[in-house]
């Protein structure tokens, strides 16, 4: 079945860590959220079982996969295995829009 997403229409949640987030997809075989950072927030390292990639929408900050920590801007992509430390900052003085896609989805 089809469907059309209008992210800009969607009305967001502020999650457990603070950060305000759009459900975009959410089905057993994968989460896709957008994430929205306003300037200087963080969200603190963590890790999930399985793999995550981040794509990022607009703004510009940085994101810490392991120990390598990447500046990155509109349209890079990141790519996280399973089971490794992950952080996001908003820290290059812009807010930072990303999605955030998770496969399969995190149970």
């Amino acid at each position: 079945m089809m469907s059309l997403i209008k992210m800009k229409e969607l009305k967001g949640e502020i999650n457990k860590k603070g950060v305000l987030m759009k459900t975009l997809v959410d089905h057993q075989n994968a989460t896709v959220r957008n994430l929205i950072l306003k300037i200087d927030q963080v969200i603190p390292p963590h890790e999930v079982p399985v793999d995550v990639f981040f794509y990022i929408i607009s703004g510009k900050g940085s994101i810490q996969i392991g120990n390598t920590k990447m500046d990155v801007e509109e349209q890079d992509i990141v790519v996280c295995p399973p089971n490794t430390p992950m952080s996001v900052f908003a820290d290059k003085g812009e807010e930072l829009s990303f999605l955030n896609v998770k496969t399969p989805k995190l149970q």
